[in-house]
């Protein structure tokens, strides 16, 4: 006979008894180097805007009427690169028996835990940035997706890698050298 019994709320496990893992440590200095590039062709934009107006509008106050536009960069200094001191460390992942979880948000937080046997799919990339600094990005595919349904930033390459094969082991696929 079916039976389906309740359970208690007070019987659930929490998500707090999960061992997080952090991202890497080098993801931070990622970050901050790609703020930095931003700030670099924001500060070029900003200039190359300045010298624009000058020669089209050679009045000699442009100069002057043109100065807030330095303010622009200098505004964006600040949250460019704290950002990445504050969201970074609110990331993290946990590999269990059955799933991975992963977490992530500052203001709007997001715990998402994936079951092995709904992966279809693990690929792991790396921009130019991630290759510099050795790290990757897992994405994981899961059945009925259009697009990658969890993606974790921030991982070394070598957990990426074990971490994508220890998946691919988990789901039943074959596992090919990248």
């Amino acid at each position: 006979m079916f039976e389906n019994a309740e359970i208690q709320p007070e019987s659930l496990p929490t998500v707090e008894s999960v061992e997080w893992q952090l991202m890497d440590a080098k993801f931070i200095r990622r970050k901050l180097t790609e703020s930095a590039i931003a700030l670099f062709f924001l500060m070029v934009g900003t200039g190359g805007l300045q010298a624009i107006f000058n020669v089209t509008l050679p009045d000699e106050n442009v100069n002057i009427s043109l100065g807030w536009l330095w303010l622009v960069p200098l505004a964006l200094c600040v949250p460019l690169f704290a950002w990445p001191l504050i969201s970074v460390p609110k990331k993290a992942y946990a590999v269990r028996d059955r799933d991975i979880i992963y977490k992530s948000g500052v203001f709007w937080r997001t715990v998402t835990a994936i079951p092995f046997n709904r992966i279809q799919h693990v690929e792991k990339s790396s921009t130019p940035l991630d290759r510099r600094f050795r790290i990757a990005t897992l994405q994981l595919f899961t059945a009925g997706g259009t697009g990658g349904d969890l993606k974790i930033h921030g991982l070394s390459t070598k957990t990426a890698e074990k971490l994508r094969f220890f998946i691919l082991e988990k789901i039943g696929s074959s596992v090919e050298q990248s």
